[in-house]
């Protein structure tokens, strides 16, 4: 989706969205799911003790920013796609449903808009589908982004689905002994060169306290979604995706010349249909 005409004279450039429980509200419960799924592949797949299995799998996530990216680092050996597949393929995604509130919310807004999810892409893709958003974001950041197959001739990787991807200066991609994951800094300043942003002119959205403060680390202008209170790191707190448009007029305000201008959103209906 193509905004560069749409974003001369606006206060920010880019706008940064986490997907999960971001864009839909937390009390939906597909992270419950998940860590189900999650905690089944651990007993399962990798036979780890029963008795152990829920407390590592929260204490993983704590320290790791991911349980997947935990096990890795304790040695786990499996394969990335079929742990993805077993943990998201599974999921109840009938509980997702249109949202033409945020569609119309997010197609109003002047400035590039793009995913940054930990997730891997083909979530992603069923959630935004399922959302009624998959033409409202330029691109995706997601797991594979951050986390390519290691020594791939980039001119072989195909780009299609808006899978933004991480070059280095020889053309190929960067890899990393560990998996890259908000919220850690170091991805956060991956995600900021994929995008080819400024932070200084780029908002963050995200519904995890700990990915907010990171993103504030390396600049990046910051909103906790799903919470009323502001925390360290948070520029604004929303209690729904759905209050941008209250919370943050200047996304649609520009500069012409001296005079400051609103562009005005449409009028959309303020209840979600079900």
């Amino acid at each position: 989706m193509d905004t560069s005409y749409r974003t001369g004279g606006v206060k920010y450039e880019c706008l940064l969205f986490d997907m999960d429980d971001t864009l839909y509200p937390l009390s939906l419960g597909l992270n419950l799911f998940c860590r189900k799924n999650i905690q089944e592949y651990m007993l399962e797949l990798l036979h780890i003790e029963e008795s152990e299995v829920p407390k590592m799998c929260l204490d993983l996530y704590r320290e790791y920013g991911t349980t997947m990216a935990g096990l890795k680092v304790l040695g786990y050996e499996f394969d990335n796609d079929e742990f993805h597949a077993y943990v998201h393929g599974r999921l109840p995604y009938e509980k997702l449903k249109p949202d033409p509130v945020l569609r119309n919310l997010l197609l109003s807004m002047p400035q590039r808009k793009i995913i940054f999810t930990n997730a891997d892409h083909a979530h992603a893709v069923k959630v935004l589908n399922r959302l009624g958003l998959e033409d409202c974001f330029e691109g995706i950041i997601c797991f594979e982004t951050l986390n390519p197959p290691k020594q791939i001739n980039c001119m072989d990787v195909p780009n299609d689905n808006h899978v933004l991807t991480d070059l280095t200066e020889n053309g190929c991609f960067n890899s990393h002994p560990q998996i890259l994951c908000k919220p850690s800094v170091e991805a956060f300043e991956a995600a900021i060169r994929i995008a080819n942003v400024d932070p200084k002119k780029t908002i963050f959205f995200d519904d995890s306290v700990r990915n907010v403060e990171s993103a504030k680390i390396t600049g990046l202008n910051t909103v906790l979604v799903g919470h009323s209170d502001l925390v360290p790191g948070a520029d604004h707190a929303l209690n729904s995706i759905h209050n941008i448009k209250e919370a943050l007029p200047e996304i649609w305000e520009i500069e012409d010349g001296n005079q400051q201008q609103k562009i005005q959103p449409p009028t959309v209906e303020t209840m979600v249909l079900a």
